[in-house]
């Protein structure tokens, strides 16, 4: 079986390498921490001791770190994915990042016969458990099908946008919606308590019409429990909304429902809460936490 090459083995890393290795795949991992990745090597990873360890030693490599700077190091530090991709390989990232950095990594790729895609995906802790996460491609549409088996595994569906780029601007575009819908539900739910309402019937009354969403069937029941445990770590989703804003003032956007959204998360993460889930949002709003 082929070995794939993956490097980041936090929430969403780790489901997708067990499921991986479910598969059968061989995985070689790396993780800037060595103890976060030992429930993949404990399932049967092989880890390598760097970026470039992991890139030599697969035909295909997958990337999925936290910040647009951890994706600059894991490409082109000095132990990164370019210093060991050899020719013909493919390297593949699937963190949120911007388009202007998937642009450069594709160039520089390219530069030593190596291709490069950005595949960001949706779908949460959820998603990447139970391997039907959304990837959004972009890059070179001629390589997909030596990573559609990959993506066979991972996923449930892909959908490619075009050139380098493309991809993260798709998630841009999705995470967007997701402000909306994050926000939405929180302002829901400390509505609905605040009128004395019983929340798990307004979840499943609210749920089963209109305004059903996936944040609200996968996000509402954890907030009831009080769960604020990151399927999506709230400072990495104000990253991503960062990203957006400045993509869309590049475009000569205004995007002024995404800017409060931004402002929100901005809060949470002040008050501390940059290690929790998105859903930890709801903790800004005294009318709740009193």
């Amino acid at each position: 079986m082929q070995r794939v090459g993956f490097i980041g083995t936090g929430v969403m890393g780790t489901g997708i390498i067990l499921n991986l290795l479910k598969a059968g795949y061989e995985v070689t991992v790396f993780n800037r921490t060595r103890a976060h990745a030992q429930p993949v090597i404990d399932a049967g990873a092989r880890f390598a001791g760097s970026p470039a360890a992991v890139a030599a030693d697969a035909p295909i490599t997958f990337s999925m770190v936290g910040f647009p700077a951890d994706v600059e190091d894991v490409y082109f530090g000095e132990h990164g994915i370019l210093a060991g991709a050899k020719p013909g390989s493919l390297v593949v990232d699937m963190t949120t990042s911007t388009p202007t950095l998937a642009k450069r990594i594709a160039e520089a790729a390219a530069k030593i016969g190596v291709t490069a895609l950005d595949a960001p995906v949706s779908g949460g802790d959820v998603g990447a458990k139970n391997g039907t996460l959304t990837v959004m491609l972009g890059g070179a549409a001629e390589v997909l099908p030596r990573l559609q088996p990959i993506f066979d595994v991972i996923s449930s569906a892909v959908h490619y946008f075009g050139d380098a780029g493309s991809g993260q601007h798709a998630k841009m575009a999705n995470q967007i919606m997701v402000a909306g819908t994050m926000t939405g539900l929180t302002e829901m739910l400390v509505y609905a308590k605040a009128a004395g309402l019983d929340l798990d019937a307004v979840l499943a009354t609210v749920g089963g019409g209109a305004a059903a969403n996936w944040s609200l069937t996968n996000y509402g029941p954890r907030i009831l429990d009080g769960d604020y445990t990151p399927g999506f770590f709230a400072k990495h989703f104000l990253k991503d909304l960062r990203i957006a804003l400045d993509e869309a003032d590049k475009m000569h956007l205004d995007l002024p429902a995404t800017a409060a959204a931004k402002q929100l998360y901005e809060q949470l993460v002040d008050a501390g809460h940059g290690d929790d889930g998105t859903q930890a949002l709801v903790q800004l709003y005294s009318a709740w936490t009193k």
